[in-house]
């Protein structure tokens, strides 16, 4: 049982114990990914980073201190062998731009915590996307292996009757290469499953060997409408909301480059003691005299950054636009070839039954049942893929709209 999971707030998925000897359902998959993905964990080490260029922005300089002392080595004679001096200065200049640098560091800071929220919600999406991947594959893969053991046994009875000469070398020859294909196509499947339990478990953040028991996949509500689904990605989505954030931080920026044009100063006061036991008290009044550079090399820079910015959110956007627009393009085709697949596996089913039951009376060869029983896996294969890439459309669409999916329809 993980129950730090039930300490998980996110406003994508809410926390809950996790009883990882049950099988595990999409959002249990993301709160385990949630608490030990290792690239989330180090991302979070950086927000301590943004937070402590937060503190520096906020601190007001410290002033100079300056002491000074001299002797007389010459000349005629004085009160005091020599002159004895102090004075303080305070850079006023980083006064004056304080509050613009807060404002970039703190929308800084909310750049980096939106960066770690987005990239938190891409690894629960993509721990959902591999698990519904394994749970399909898992099927496809069975039902691979059940069509190479037909193909097998078939093989071999067509084997046993060539060398009684019943049957033709070109049947033989048939039989050889559907075993072979049969062979080939569920050796693939069992790697490409393979291949995805370890990626699953590389998300997870889990032991190579852990044992990952998958519930079976929600049903997905009805699909958005997309003009509906891409003002509430425009408004939702953690990436562009970082986007904007660090657009406000680098209007800040430009803001502290306009600033500092001005003459930089240093206001200072001294005291002094000189050698005929004068006190005198005086003022320092420090600045640049903006002829040349006034400042203008790094506001043109910061502008140029700003206008960088403001480009890749707008391209971003169409991104977003045309990403939403691909998969509802694709849900609408694959769950028409879902229907059609499933209209037609009823009738296979009754075909392969009824010749299986033929062949137990004897009116028909074996090989016709056993064939007919291959023609409803193939289906059932490719039903079975298709059911796979809609539910990984599904999952492409919310992970686009970066709207779980229950709330693509409120209101």
């Amino acid at each position: 049982m993980v129950q730090d999971a039930a300490l998980i707030e996110r406003p994508f998925l809410a926390g809950r114990p996790v009883d990882v000897t049950q099988p595990l359902d999409r959002d249990a998959l993301g709160l385990i990914a949630l608490l030990y993905n290792p690239d989330l964990i180090a991302l979070r080490k950086q927000t301590g980073v943004a937070e402590a260029q937060l503190l520096d922005a906020r601190l007001i300089p410290d002033p100079s201190v300056g002491l000074s002392a001299d002797r007389v080595i010459s000349g005629p004679a004085t009160t005091l062998p020599g002159t004895i001096g102090a004075q303080i200065a305070q850079d006023i200049n980083s006064l004056r731009s304080r509050g613009a640098r807060v404002d970039a560091a703190q929308e800084g800071l909310n750049q980096v915590r939106l960066d770690l929220a987005w990239a938190e919600w891409q690894v629960v999406e993509q721990v959902r996307l591999l698990g519904v991947r394994v749970y399909y594959l898992q099927r496809i893969a069975e039902l691979a292996e059940a069509n190479r053991a037909d193909a097998e046994d078939l093989l071999q009875r067509t084997l046993r009757a060539a060398g009684r000469g019943d049957i033709p070398p070109d049947q033989l020859q048939a039989a050889r290469i559907a075993a072979l294909d049969a062979a080939d196509r569920a050796y693939t499947a069992q790697i490409d499953l393979t291949g995805v339990q370890q990626d699953l478990r590389r998300q997870l953040g889990v032991p190579p060997d852990f044992a990952v028991e998958l519930a079976m996949p929600e049903s997905a509500p009805a699909a958005p409408r997309l003009t509906a689904v891409t003002d509430a990605a425009i408004e939702e989505r953690l990436d562009l909301a970082a986007l904007r954030a660090a657009y406000a931080s680098q209007e800040a920026h430009v803001r502290q480059a306009i600033i500092n044009q001005f003459p930089s100063l240093n206001l200072g006061f001294s005291v002094t003691r000189d050698s005929s036991d004068n006190g005198i008290i005086g003022t320092l009044l420090d600045f640049t005299l903006p002829l040349w550079n006034r400042n203008r090399g790094q506001i043109a820079i910061e502008r140029a950054t700003r206008e960088a910015l403001r480009t890749e959110y707008d391209a971003r956007l169409f991104a977003v636009r045309a990403d939403l627009a691909q998969s509802l393009a694709l849900i609408g085709d694959l769950q028409r070839e879902e229907a059609r697949l499933s209209a037609e596996i009823a009738p296979l089913r009754q075909f392969s039954d009824a010749t299986a039951r033929a062949a137990g009376r004897g009116d028909l060869p074996l090989a016709t049942a056993m064939t007919a029983r291959q023609s409803l896996r193939d289906k059932q294969l490719l039903l079975a893929s298709v059911q796979q890439s809609l539910a990984e459309q599904y999952i492409a669409l919310e992970l686009a709209s970066g709207i779980p999916w229950q709330n693509w329809n409120r209101p």
